[in-house]
C-alpha cells in the first residue's frame, strides 16, 4: 500500500517560500560573534541556493529584465574593484560581502516573495528583532551593563556588543520603520493597533542607543512615512510619538540629561565637535582625496584600510576606544570612513558609484512610483510604506555610516524587500486600484 503525499493547502503552500527569509532576523536575535560570518550570514548564503533549487524545480524565469539590469548594475563596479584590490584575498572577500548584500540576496528575496502576506510576515520578523535587541538594550541602561558611553556602561548595544555599536540601533530603526509602515496601512485595527505599540515601544531603545545617525535616519523616514500617509494619519501619529517621549523621558527621567547633550551635539558638529566626529571629518576628507588620486576605479576593494594614513591629517585618532557589554577595553582601528558613499568612490571609484547609486536610485524611483499608485485605494499600503522607509532610512544612514558586521545581513534582507515591492508584486491590480487578496492574505486578515 502506497502512500501519496498530501499537498500542502494553499493557503500555507503560499507562506512556505518567506519562512527561510524570516528566519534569518531570527538568528539576529541570538547572540553574535564578533568577527567572522555568524548564523545568519550562513542561512542568508542558504537562502540563495534554496531558491535556486526552487527555482529549477519550478522551471520558473529567474528575475524580469528590468529587475535583472537594476539588480545587476553594481556588478561591473564590483568586479573591476576586485580586480584592482591590493590582494587577491580581499578582492574576493569584499566581492562576495557586495554580492551578498547587494545582488545575491535581495535577488533571493525578491524570487521567494510571492504575495504581500510573504512580505508582511518579513516585515513583522524585523520588528520582533528590533523588539528582542531593544528589550536587551533597555536592560543593559537600566542595569549598567551597556557599553560604555561618557564613562558609564549605559549605551544600549544589544547582543551585538561594544565593537558594533550601530549593531542594534540598525535593528531597531529597520524594525520601527517597518512598525510605522504596518500601522499606518489598510490591515485590521488589532494589526494596526499591534504595529503602532510596537512604534512606540521601539522609541526607547533607539533613544539609549546614542546613535546621532540612526535618531536622523528615523526622523526623516518616519516623517516622509506619515506625509505619504494623509494628513489626519500623520497628525495623530506624530502626537502619539510626542506624547510617548514625553512620558518616558520627561516623566521618567529615562537619560534625559544625556539624550539632551547628545541631541545638542547634532548641532554642534561645525563649532565644537567632539573626538568622533573629528575623526569622521578626517576620514571622509582621506577618502575624498584617495578618490581624487584614483578617480574612475578607486584604490579597489577593502583598500582604504592601506591608504587611509597617507590621506588622512593629524586630527584622526588612532582608534576607536570600546569598552563595557561583557567585553574587556580595547582600541578599534578606523577602517572605513563611516559614510558608504564616500567608502564605494574611493575603494571602486565613480564606476562602482554609479552603479550602486544608480541600482538604488531605480529601486526608489520604481517603489515610491508604486506606492502613489496604491495610496488612495490599492492594495499593499503598508508594503509599500514599508518598503520605501526602509530603502530611505538606509539612504540616509549611508552617509553616516557603511556596511560591515552582523548587522550588515539585516541590510540585505531589507534591499531584498525594496526590490520586491519595486520591482514585483500586482502591477496590473495597482494600476486599477482595486483590492485583491491572496490566499494567504485571507488567512492572516481574519
Amino acid at each position: 500500500m502506497s502512500l501519496a503525499l498530501t499537498p500542502l493547502p494553499r493557503r500555507v503552500a503560499a507562506l512556505t517560500p518567506a519562512l527561510p527569509i524570516v528566519a534569518v532576523p531570527a538568528l539576529l536575535a541570538l547572540p553574535v560573534m564578533p568577527e567572522g560570518a555568524g548564523p545568519a550570514d550562513v542561512l542568508s548564503g542558504l537562502v540563495v541556493i534554496y531558491c535556486v533549487i526552487r527555482l529549477l524545480r519550478e522551471r520558473r524565469r529567474p528575475l524580469s529584465p528590468v529587475a535583472a539590469v537594476v539588480l545587476g548594475l553594481p556588478v561591473v563596479g564590483l568586479a573591476l574593484a576586485a580586480m584592482g584590490a591590493l590582494s587577491s584575498e580581499a578582492g574576493l572577500t569584499g566581492l562576495g560581502r557586495y554580492l551578498q548584500t547587494f545582488v545575491l540576496v535581495p535577488a533571493a528575496v525578491l524570487l521567494l516573495l510571492r504575495d504581500r502576506t510573504g512580505f508582511r510576515m518579513v516585515a513583522w520578523s524585523f520588528v520582533g528583532l528590533g523588539l528582542c535587541q531593544g528589550a536587551v538594550g533597555v536592560h543593559q541602561f537600566v542595569t549598567r551593563t551597556g557599553a560604555s558611553y561618557q564613562g558609564a556602561n549605559i549605551r544600549a548595544v544589544g547582543t551585538f556588543g561594544p565593537h558594533d555599536v550601530m549593531g542594534m540601533a540598525t535593528a531597531v530603526s529597520l524594525g520601527l520603520v517597518c512598525a510605522v509602515g504596518i500601522a499606518l496601512g489598510r490591515l485590521s485595527v488589532r494589526q494596526r493597533v499591534t504595529a503602532a505599540g510596537c512604534a512606540l515601544v521601539l522609541l526607547l531603545p533607539l533613544a539609549l542607543s546614542f546613535s546621532r545617525g540612526a535618531w536622523i535616519a528615523t526622523v526623516l523616514t518616519c516623517t516622509m512615512q506619515l506625509v505619504l500617509a494623509g494628513f489626519r494619519r500623520a497628525l495623530k501619529v506624530a502626537g502619539a510619538a510626542v506624547a510617548a517621549g514625553v512620558i518616558l523621558v520627561g516623566g521618567f527621567g529615562v537619560g534625559s540629561a544625556l539624550l539632551q547633550q547628545r541631541i545638542d551635539s547634532i548641532a554642534q558638529v561645525a563649532d565644537a565637535p567632539d573626538q568622533s566626529v573629528v575623526d569622521r571629518y578626517t576620514l571622509w576628507a582621506a577618502a575624498t582625496d584617495i578618490w581624487r588620486q584614483h578617480p574612475l576605479t578607486g584604490v579597489g576593494l577593502k583598500g582604504f584600510p592601506e591608504y587611509r594614513d597617507g590621506h588622512a591629517t593629524l586630527a584622526l585618532s588612532s582608534g576607536s576606544e570600546t569598552d563595557g557589554a561583557g567585553m574587556v577595553y580595547q582600541r578599534q582601528p578606523l577602517l572605513s570612513p563611516h559614510n558608504m558613499y564616500l567608502l564605494v568612490l574611493s575603494e571602486q571609484g565613480l564606476i562602482g558609484l554609479l552603479g550602486l547609486a544608480g541600482s538604488w536610485l531605480a529601486l526608489l524611483v520604481c517603489g515610491m512610483r508604486r506606492l502613489l499608485r496604491v495610496r488612495d485605494r490599492g492594495p499593499g499600503l503598508d508594503c509599500g510604506l514599508a518598503a520605501c522607509g526602509l530603502l530611505v532610512w538606509l539612504l540616509t544612514d549611508f552617509m553616516y555610516g557603511d556596511i560591515g558586521g552582523p548587522a550588515t545581513v539585516l541590510i540585505a534582507v531589507s534591499m531584498g524587500l525594496v526590490a520586491w515591492w519595486a520591482l514585483a508584486g500586482e502591477p496590473r491590480a495597482d494600476a486599477a486600484r482595486v483590492e485583491v487578496r491572496e490566499p494567504a492574505e485571507e488567512a492572516l486578515a481574519r
